[in-house]
């Protein structure tokens, strides 16, 4: 009873690995499409710095472009979603080479070890202050945003 259905689940089956290679397969180029394009804006921010001789590195200019991009409407959210996900789960990555460079200074971290726990503990807490403010500043513009939306729909409805 089971021998005529068997061809079909594997024919099924069959057919849903290859939809699943293909969907693999498009999801890393979109992946590999999307990064290289934050590496562009990135590449193409560090150039304007340096041309500019601005006193900010070229990764803090990028992410003011991308931002400005985003906020105009030149690029939209989707396409640079999964290229950043990708980035920022591989992230710790990123800092293993400053991390084995780190060891080769034992000397400087026994001098100054104190200083430097102190300036990245600083640095540290800084950084999530701005970005705990910044989150919070982009959420009340967003609530702003909606809220307008919402009026203007109610507007139109009402004329």
């Amino acid at each position: 009873m089971t021998a005529p259905n068997a061809p079909a689940k594997i024919s099924e089956s069959a057919a849903h690995s290859t939809g699943s290679v293909a969907g693999l397969g498009r999801r890393i180029g979109r992946i590999a499409a999307q990064s290289a394009l934050l590496a562009g804006v990135w590449y193409a921010a560090d150039a304007l710095a340096r041309a500019a001789h601005l006193p900010v590195p070229g990764g803090v200019v990028g992410l003011v472009l991308l931002l400005a991009l985003l906020f105009c409407g030149g690029v939209t959210p989707r396409w640079v979603k999964a290229g950043a996900d990708w980035l920022l789960s591989d992230m710790l990555l990123f800092f293993i080479p400053a991390a084995v460079a780190a060891v080769n200074y034992g000397g400087l971290f026994r001098a100054d070890g104190w200083r430097l726990v102190l300036v990245v503990v600083g640095g540290t807490l800084m950084v999530m202050v701005a970005v705990a403010f910044a989150v919070e500043q982009a959420a009340r513009l967003e609530r702003r945003l909606a809220l307008r939306r919402v009026r203007h729909a109610r507007h139109l409805v009402r004329a």
